[in-house]
């Protein structure tokens, strides 16, 4: 849907309307699930509370109590790439962790955010971040410049990492399917393939939610504690 405002793109796509349709389940799953939350769960809210747990045992192992204020985002984050994922696998549907502009936009703001809470914690003493406790000073010439770029890298470690799987993953499983119409009689080998490679795919898409999300909060505990 084409859309401008003064100039700029602002057109609702594809990958628009899968965010939307995402973020929409996440919400009517955890409304319903826990509307009616009995001390027995149903499947529902089974899957709810697992999920909840799992976010918040990956935030409380990792940053104690001093992290509890990130969890609604860890926990927001890891559902929307996790559903996000999975829905991509669904045949004829689009994938948005496969687009670079998305993955990037989400670890820029997870750097921008983990930045920022390290400095309101700890003010210009954030900067002895590029400089380990002990280290010689003689050695400074060399460390520095290293933690620094290793600090700016990690929006691109983290964006690439997610588009890359994804991409590929659905990038094998079309060109493997293609295969099915080239070969004929046999057409049921890459058929077969490409069940074995849907399966893997299911598990990379879980297995990428939770890198994303494990490392937001690996970074976030740099920030809070400096190490």
């Amino acid at each position: 849907m084409p859309l401008h405002i003064g100039g700029i793109d602002i057109s609702y796509t594809n990958a628009a309307l899968m965010m939307t349709i995402v973020v929409v389940l996440i919400a009517g799953l955890l409304l319903i699930a826990t509307r009616r939350a009995r001390l027995v769960p149903g499947r529902l809210q089974s899957v709810a509370e697992l999920a909840y747990e799992f976010a918040d045992r990956m935030v409380d192992d990792n940053l104690g109590e001093e992290g509890r204020p990130f969890f609604p985002f860890v926990f927001s984050l890891f559902m929307f790439l996790l559903l996000g994922n999975v829905i991509a696998l669904i045949p004829f549907s689009f994938s948005f962790t496969a687009q670079i502009v998305i993955t990037a936009t989400l670890a820029l703001f997870v750097f921008a955010l983990v930045t920022v809470v390290a400095f309101v914690r700890h003010g210009f003493h954030f900067f002895s971040f590029f400089f380990p406790t002990g280290a010689p000073l003689i050695m400074a010439p060399l460390i520095v410049p290293i933690e620094i770029v290793s600090y700016l890298a990690r929006p691109v470690t983290l964006a690439i990492r997610l588009f890359a799987n994804m991409m590929a993953g659905h990038t094998m499983m079309a060109v493997i399917g293609g295969f099915a119409v080239a070969l004929g009689y046999f057409f049921f080998l890459p058929v077969l393939a490409n069940v074995a490679l849907y399966a893997l795919e299911l598990i990379v898409a879980v297995l990428q939610a939770y890198v994303f999300a494990i490392l937001t909060v690996l970074y976030l505990r740099d920030a809070i504690h400096l190490h």
